[in-house]
């Protein structure tokens, strides 16, 4: 499971004309789901997020973590972080997660995300979506749960 995360000040997804996800200060992250992915890669990537210090603190440092600064997450799904681009001048995208089984891990990492009381703004599985985003910082880190 591979996550890209923005620090930002605010963020919005859109399906068409309307709106589906907004947060203020937090993160968006885009999560690509493999097809050797399951529960145990959610868990660590949210184990890791949460509570990972990539918020400035009184001194600028970055000492704090979205759970320290009651920080929103904007959760958007993307394959396209599945691609393999080394052959070639288009991506395969043969090692993405079936539709099913990546919906299904999107969601659950969605769930374990709330489940540690965090608010959660998502895009749509599958939808063509375009989103806004303000980085703040700019500060984006890019996480993968196979290089544990």
């Amino acid at each position: 499971m591979i996550a890209v995360l923005q620090r930002v000040t605010s963020a919005s997804v859109r399906v068409g004309s309307r709106t589906v996800g907004a947060v203020s200060r937090g993160l968006v992250i885009f999560l690509g789901v493999m097809d050797t992915d399951n529960e145990t890669d959610a868990r660590f990537l949210v184990d890791k997020i949460l509570p990972f210090r990539i918020f400035n603190d009184g001194q600028g440092k970055m000492n704090r973590s979205l759970l320290d600064v009651g920080g929103e997450l904007l959760i958007i799904s993307q394959f396209t972080l599945c691609g393999d681009w080394r052959k070639g001048r288009r991506p395969s995208f043969v090692h993405a997660a079936p539709p099913d089984r990546g919906r299904e891990l999107y969601l659950r990492f969605i769930a374990l995300c709330r489940e540690r009381g965090v608010t959660v703004a998502e895009g749509e599985f599958g939808a063509m979506m375009e989103v806004e985003l303000i980085n703040d910082g700019p500060v984006t880190f890019v996480l993968d749960s196979a290089r544990k």
